[in-house]
């Protein structure tokens, strides 16, 4: 299973939907440790910061290593493995913009983040965990 940004920061902010993407990533780890890309950590550090540090506000350098601590503490305990990103897996993002892409006016409206973790769940071959409908509305979904 690949963890989009989104589904970490869920369930790091214990969203509405965090006691369902934690049983799905639960039940999914008995097959294989889940995955994410360097990008995908990378966008739910600065997700999850931003989303603590009040609306309309900036996120702090400390809500950054803040987060930092929460997000790869989350992949330690989940035993989540690092995947990389090769061009193969940069041209299915390029494909799932042009098929799902907000720039293309796909009603999945994909952005750059989710283009890749798109990719790589299509690349490593594994279901995506993710939170919101814009992944319903491509072929993972």
């Amino acid at each position: 299973m690949f963890l989009d940004a989104s589904a970490i920061v869920a369930i790091l902010n214990r969203e509405p939907e965090a006691d369902e993407l934690v049983r799905r990533l639960e039940a999914a780890r008995n097959d294989r440790p889940p995955l994410f890309s360097p990008l995908s950590r990378f966008e739910a550090i600065v997700s999850l910061a931003r989303s603590r540090s009040g609306r309309h506000r900036s996120a702090t350098a400390e809500q950054i290593d803040l987060a930092v601590e929460a997000v790869d503490l989350l992949l330690a305990e989940t035993g989540a493995k690092s995947v990389m990103i090769s061009d193969s897996i940069g041209a299915g993002a390029v494909k799932a913009a042009r098929d799902y892409g907000r720039a293309v006016g796909h009603p999945a409206a994909l952005n750059l983040g989710d283009c890749f973790a798109y990719a790589c769940a299509r690349g490593y071959r594994a279901a995506l965990l993710y939170k919101g409908d814009g992944f319903s509305g491509t072929d993972l979904g």
